[in-house]
This record gives C-alpha cells, sequence and structure tokens, in this order.
C-alpha cells in the first residue's frame, strides 16, 4: 500500500516528522517497506506560460519559444514535440539546478539564444515520462514556484501490510491507526448523502447473494468525460502508484484509496436490461480491460446484464462496458464481495490488481453507502452530471455479523506480563473503535467494528491491546517452564537413521517439491491420477506427486545437464493418492543411483553400479533398522522387465527397486543405467527391541552342500526351506559358489552352500549335526526338486 505522507496528514497530523511516523507505524505492526520523495530534489523552477512558438530557422526538430515568468518575457529554444502557444510548463530558469546537480545556464542553441529550459516529467524526477513536456492546468499561476504550486516537498510511504490487516489498504484505515497511537481524531472527507435529481434507477439481481451479500447500484446521468481530472487528484494517484485515465476511473481509483472500498463505473448505454450478479456458465468469454479475453471458468463470479458478462466480479471490468469519452450516462458499482468466494479467481486469470487485493483480504461491508455518496460528489464536483437513487441488494443472513467477545483483565496481564489499568485497557479499545457493551466482575464484553475482519477471540484483542500500550514497553521476562523427555518405543528407529545410512553411503539428500509435471508423472506412475492444483506456479508444477521418483528423476537430469556423471539422490516425503473423497498422504522414502559405484579415483575400478549394488544398501539398511524384508521378482510400470524387484514385509508390499524402463528413459533424455527405489518408511521403521545374546564358548561346524536346482528357483526359498529345517542351532547360512553350464542341463544352475551350527551350552557331535544336514538335503529334494551334485 503507497500513499502520499501529506494526504494521510490531511486526516490526522500529528507532530512526528517523517523519520518518526514511519517508525511508529512499523512498531504498530504495519511494517514500512521504505519511504522515497515523490519528486527530484530541483531549485529555480517556476510555472511558466509559453506565448508564442516558431520553428527554430536551423533545426527541424528544435522551436524557438517566448516563455512568460509573470515578471518578464525571455526567449527558449526548446524540442519537445508537444510545445504550443498558451501552455502552461514547468520553466527552469537561468540559474536553476535540475535533479543530478544540473545547472542550468544561458546558452545559445544552433545559433539562437536560450535563456532556461522548459520540462519533462522525468527531468524534474517527478516520474520517467520523457515524451514530451509536462503539462500544467490552464489556471496554474504564472511565475509561482513549481514545488510550493504542485506540493512536491513530500514522500511516498510503502507499507507492507500482512493479509489479516485489509483495513489499512486505505488512507482511511492508515490514518486511523495514526490517530490511535498519537491519541488524536482521524477526521476525513464528508460522505453525506446526494440527493438524487431524477427517478432513474438501475435494475439489479443477485443470483448468489453467498458472493455478493450486498450490492449498490447508481445512475449517474449527463456527465461530460472529455473534462480532465484535476491535478490534485491525478498526484494523489500517482503518489500511490495509480496512474491517471479519465475522471470516473479516477474517481473509482480515489475512493479506493482513500475510504478501501473498489468501485466501478459502467458505461450504461452498453448495459443491456440492468445489473445481474451470478455465477459463470459453460463456454462464457469476456475481453477485459486490459484487452485479454479470457473463456471464464464455473465458479467465477460474475457482473452481467441481460444478455452477457460485463465483469468479474471484484477482480477487472470488461472492456465493451467500460466509459470512454463518448459516455454520457454511469451506472456506478459499490459492493461487498465474499473473500471465500473471490479467493484465488484473480490468480486463476494470471491477473492482480488493487480491487481483487483488497476484496480477497475483506472489505468492509459497511462502506458501500460512503463510498458511492463520495464518488457521486467527486463525480458532480469533476464532470458534473444528476444523481438518481441508489438501489441496494442485500442479503443480511449472508452478510458477516457483528463479533462480541469477553475479554478478561487477568488475561491480559497473563499473556502481556505487565498489569496495565483498566482504564487504560477501556481508552485503548475506544480508540481502536471497540464498543464495551457491558462491564464484567473479571472483565469486558467487547463489540468489533465491521472494519476489523482480523479480531475473532480474546487473544486477538489482547495483541491490539499490546500492540498500542507499545512493544517496546512490555517488560523483558526470563520463560520458565519444564521440558519433559517424550518416551520413544524402542521399536521405532528414527528417520535420523534413515537419512544417516545413505549419506554415509555417498547419498545426497534431496528436497523436491510436492507439486510436479503431470508428463514426468505418467511415465513413472501411469496407474495413478494426480491430483491438480487449483492455483499452480506453472504448468510443469500443476499435479501432487504420487511417486517421489517423479521430482528425483527431474533433478537427476538437471544434474546430468550439469557433467555430473556419477549422481546418488534420496528424498522422504509425502505423497498424495486420491481414495474416493479421501486423499491419502503418506512417507516415503526413494533414491535414485547412477554412474558408478565407487567414486573415481587411482585405487577404485570403474565399474558402473548395479542391481546387486542397489540391493545390498537396502538389505543393510534393514539389517540396521531390524526389518526382514524380502525381494522377490516383479513388475512395475517405471522400471525394466527382469530387473525389478517387490519389496515385501510380512506378506505386504512395502516397495520397489530396480533399472528404469528403457522407454521411459529416452522419453526423459536420461543418460546412464539408472536405479531406483522407493519404499513406505512406517513400516519398515518398526523393528524390533534389541537384546543381548551371550556369544557360545563351543566350536562351530561347518557343512557344505553342492546342490542342483532349476534356473527359475529364488534363493529365498532355498534360504527358507534350509531355515526351517536345519534345526534352531544353525548360526548362519551362505551361498559361496553358482554356476551354470552345459554340463548340467538347460535350465539347471549349481547352488554351493555352507551351512553353520554352533550350540550355546556344549559343543555338538557329528552325529546330530549329520541328521540335521541330511533333514535340509531331503527337504530340498522333496520340495524343489534338487539334487545333490557329485
Amino acid at each position: 500500500m503507497k500513499f502520499s505522507e501529506q494526504w494521510l496528514r490531511e486526516w490526522v497530523n500529528p507532530a512526528n516528522d517523517t523519520q518518526e511516523l514511519v517508525h511508529q507505524i512499523t512498531m504498530a505492526g504495519l511494517e514500512v517497506d521504505g519511504f522515497e520523495p515523490v519528486a527530484g530534489r530541483f531549485s529555480g523552477v517556476i510555472v511558466g506560460e509559453v506565448t508564442d512558438v516558431s520553428p527554430h530557422p536551423d533545426a527541424d526538430k528544435l522551436n524557438v519559444c517566448q516563455v512568460s515568468s509573470g515578471a518578464a518575457s525571455v526567449q527558449v529554444v526548446c524540442g519537445a514535440p508537444n510545445v504550443r502557444s498558451g501552455m502552461k510548463v514547468p520553466f527552469a530558469t537561468v540559474g536553476a539546478v535540475l535533479p543530478g546537480d544540473f545547472s542550468i545556464k544561458k546558452a545559445k542553441l544552433r545559433g539562437q539564444v536560450s535563456n532556461g529550459m522548459l520540462c519533462s516529467e522525468s527531468e524534474l524526477g517527478i516520474s520517467d515520462d520523457h515524451e514530451g513536456l509536462m503539462v500544467l492546468p490552464d489556471d496554474a499561476p504564472v511565475g509561482r514556484d513549481l514545488a510550493d504550486y504542485l506540493k512536491l516537498n513530500d514522500v511516498t510511504i510503502d507499507v507492507d501490510l500482512t493479509p489479516n490487516r485489509a483495513d489499512c489498504l486505505s488512507i482511511r484505515g492508515i490514518a486511523r491507526e495514526v490517530g490511535v497511537l498519537n491519541e488524536m481524531l482521524a477526521e476525513g472527507p464528508d460522505c453525506a448523502p446526494v440527493a438524487a435529481v431524477h427517478s432513474e434507477t438501475v435494475d439489479i439481481a443477485v443470483d448468489d447473494p453467498q458472493g455478493c451479500p450486498r450490492y449498490l447500484g447508481r445512475i449517474l446521468s449527463n456527465v461530460d468525460l472529455t473534462v480532465k481530472t484535476p491535478l490534485w487528484m491525478q498526484e494523489k494517484l500517482r503518489r500511490s502508484g495509480i496512474r491517471s485515465i479519465d475522471a470516473a476511473v479516477d474517481v473509482t481509483n480515489y475512493v479506493m484509496l482513500e475510504l478501501g472500498q473498489p468501485m466501478h463505473a459502467f458505461d450504461r448505454a452498453e448495459i443491456q436490461g440492468g445489473i445481474r450478479v451470478r455465477m459463470a456458465e459453460a463456454g462464457e468469454k469476456l475481453v477485459l480491460l486490459d484487452g485479454q479475453e479470457v473463456e471464464l471458468a464455473p465458479g467465477t463470479l460474475l457482473i452481467a446484464d441481460h444478455e452477457k458478462p460485463v465483469a468479474i466480479a471484484g477482480v477487472m471490468g470488461g472492456e465493451h462496458s467500460g466509459v470512454s469519452p463518448k459516455t454520457r450516462d454511469l451506472i456506478l458499482e459499490a459492493a461487498y464481495f465474499d473473500p471465500i468466494t473471490l479467493a484465488g479467481k484473480a490468480r486463476h486469470y494470471g491477473l492482480h490488481t488493487d480491487a481483487s487485493h483488497r476484496f480477497e483480504r475483506g472489505v468492509d461491508p459497511d462502506l458501500t453507502r460512503d463510498a458511492m455518496e463520495r464518488a457521486t460528489a467527486l463525480l458532480m464536483s469533476i464532470v458534473g452530471g444528476a444523481p438518481g437513487e441508489i438501489v441496494e441488494v442485500s442479503s443480511e443472513e449472508d452478510l458477516p455479523f457483528e463479533r462480541v467477545i469477553d475479554l478478561r483483565e487477568q488475561r491480559v496481564a497473563d499473556v502481556l506480563g505487565v498489569e496495565i489499568s483498566r482504564t487504560r485497557i477501556e481508552e485503548i479499545l475506544g480508540r481502536l473503535g471497540m464498543h464495551i457493551d457491558r462491564l464484567l466482575k473479571n472483565g469486558w464484553r467487547v463489540r468489533v467494528p465491521m472494519f476489523r475482519a482480523d479480531i475473532s477471540i480474546e487473544e486477538d484483542l489482547i495483541e491490539e491491546v499490546g500492540r498500542i500500550y507499545g512493544y517496546n514497553n512490555l517488560p523483558v521476562t526470563q520463560a520458565h517452564g519444564s521440558i519433559e523427555l517424550r518416551p520413544e518405543p524402542e521399536a521405532e528407529r528414527p528417520l535420523s537413521a534413515v537419512q544417516n545410512y545413505f549419506v554415509s553411503c555417498g547419498y545426497q539428500e534431496a528436497i523436491t517439491y510436492s507439486f510436479v509435471d503431470p508428463r514426468v508423472q505418467t511415465l513413472v506412475d501411469p496407474e495413478q491420477v494426480g491430483i491438480e492444483l487449483a492455483n499452480p506456479i506453472s504448468a510443469d508444477l500443476s499435479v501432487m506427486r504420487t511417486t517421489l521418483w517423479s521430482g528425483l528423476l527431474k533433478t537427476l537430469g538437471y544434474n546430468q545437464n550439469r557433467q555430473q556423471s556419477r549422481v546418488r539422490l534420496f528424498e522422504t516425503g509425502l505423497r498424495f493418492v486420491r481414495y474416493g473423497d479421501e486423499i491419502d498422504q503418506r512417507p516415503m522414502l526413494a533414491g535414485v543411483v547412477t554412474g558408478n559405484h565407487l567414486p573415481e579415483n587411482w585405487a577404485n575400478g570403474r565399474r558402473a553400479a548395479d542391481f546387486y549394488d542397489l540391493k545390498g544398501e537396502l538389505e543393510s539398511l534393514f539389517s540396521l533398522l531390524g526389518v526382514s524384508v524380502e525381494f522377490s521378482a516383479g513388475e512395475h510400470p517405471a522400471l525394466h522387465p527382469g530387473q525389478t524387484a517387490k519389496l515385501s514385509l510380512r506378506g505386504i508390499t512395502v516397495g520397489w527397486m530396480g533399472t528404469l524402463h528403457p522407454q521411459v528413459q529416452k522419453k526423459l533424455d536420461l543418460n546412464g543405467t539408472i536405479l531406483m527405489f522407493e519404499l513406505f518408511l512406517k513400516p519398515i521403521l518398526s523393528g524390533y527391541v534389541p537384546n543381548f545374546k551371550e556369544f557360545s564358548k563351543f566350536p562351530e561346524v561347518r557343512r557344505d552342500l553342492a546342490i542342483i536346482i532349476g534356473s527359475d528357483v529364488a534363493f529365498a526359498d532355498v534360504e527358507r526351506i534350509v531355515e526351517k529345517t536345519a534345526g534352531e542351532r544353525l548360526t548362519g547360512l551362505r551361498a559361496f559358489d553358482v554356476y551354470e553350464g552345459k554340463n548340467l542341463g538347460e535350465g539347471n544352475r549349481s547352488l554351493a552352500l555352507s551351512l553353520f551350527w554352533q550350540h550355546p551350552e556344549r559343543t555338538l557331535n557329528d552325529d546330530e549335526v549329520q541328521t540335521l544336514f541330511d533333514g535340509v538335503v531331503e527337504a530340498l529334494k522333496s520340495e524343489l526338486g534338487a539334487t545333490l551334485r557329485s
């Protein structure tokens, strides 16, 4: 919110200088981003009148002008294209100093004497406009100091308001705050009713009272929009960051800045039948005031006539119904729109307007009539016109209701840490516009004004008391409290254990967006439909991720495009999947690996990481976490057939790992072999409670076994049978050789195993070990069709 300090001081004028005023506003919670002069520093510039213009005899683009300073007429050579006889302009006399310490001296230009300089706005540091001379009003007093005439001894203050303080998006709101802080009354312009002089009214129908609980319209007939906006209004708008357009638009913008109520003016001749406030219908389009044609989405609140849309409610008007110099009759609009209904609508169309900025945050619903009367009076004083009656359509049940909050005196002291007298608290509340309905035994019953939509609970009132009392006046105290250790189940491992493990394995942790490119997500998880964002940052970040691979693969590509051949990334985060009306948000762990298994140096080879490297790292992780995850062959649309493993825990699938599918890799333009995994975090973090087990002092017995089994038999099946039949004293099973050859027959392989037994209390004898060993052999034969290799 930008505003002129002089404009603010017309409402409330404390004794503070600019620096003190800015500091005071900031300390009240309305942070000032900065302030700057409204014009550059200059001297010796007066209001001049061009009395004669003739072409320069020796230069096509120059003119020789006679300029009156009020006391004398001098010759000035000027190259501005808009110079003309009779115009009033800024005149820098000889000896004047312009911004940048540029001194004006008597000079000759192509043989013609020039006694000064006629100035543009950019040369005076007023704006960037350098297309021609700055044109002053016809009634500007010749010879008067320009800075004094334009009141340029002023600064523009830029306040960065938080979204909850919509009440300060106006001069009235800022003045109200400054008045409260300085114990002064803020006095603004009169918004007295303007009597109607004719009986013509506008027909208004509100089809969606929830979205538009209050709508006011008024006809202003016989206006003359060829009349220019007064300089004083143009300057106030310019110093607030808004350029002057025409009198009707300028007045509505002025009232918005002054009171905080956005308004709009329609050309009555372009409105067919009357005004209808309704939701957009499928296929409707509207050309906006900025020339952009938009297709209106369902759920967009519109202002329409009886034939077509004429504006997006609370955002921007349509080009067709906008005013022009030919406009003779206006329909003025002042409305209260529901902030929730309008939230995000401007961004949906790529817009952000002063009106939408205010309506989305909440406008005072009681402000509409004052704004209508103020705008009517201003327009009549500038462009004339005859006002009709104000037509108001309201839905009281849909309007915000007044809030009544009980405030306890002791609660104020507890929260702020200081005892503030009842009288002082009542005084602060009164200056803030709060009405004390009733005195309670322990406090007050406070009625909150409608313009303070941000106050809804007792703590909000306490914050207001502390803010006005002064944050710097609150005592500095040391907080006291007890901190108890929270018990954590020993069987649950912290997430940090997983993160630390992967870092120790040479991975780097990535943090990617939860919203991803729908094209990438469709490639890696075609079976799930991503949840679309209502207001995405961009088209390639428009859906919520159903897998962490979407972001990791994009990060991998980013690194490969910057000559990083060895990439090892992991990420933990939520994935989002819709099941009916519910959204499942589940924490996941995922990773991608490409390039060499080990960093390049003289001792390490250049072997690329493969499926079994990744499998080994995951097995080590599961061992660390104390969970028994089984690997089995599986299929996944994002992974290479035959190089995909399904990970299961107690019969439930908890993840996938494998090599990226070649077709997916080609479409993503990625290089090399890419290994990936993704796991559900919660199951693997729930392991077991570690227990101490004494080492056996007795010797370990080893038996080796070589069997011939089918090539399609998984080692996990062999392991399961051995562990089931080898008895409880089995301490280890190791596969130390795998062989496939023609002599074994097609579809067979030889697997050599080592089995280890050990008793904790005695030495095992050969007979009992041999019995267990024979049982293992028989079980392998009967269940897997294995034969002993001779």
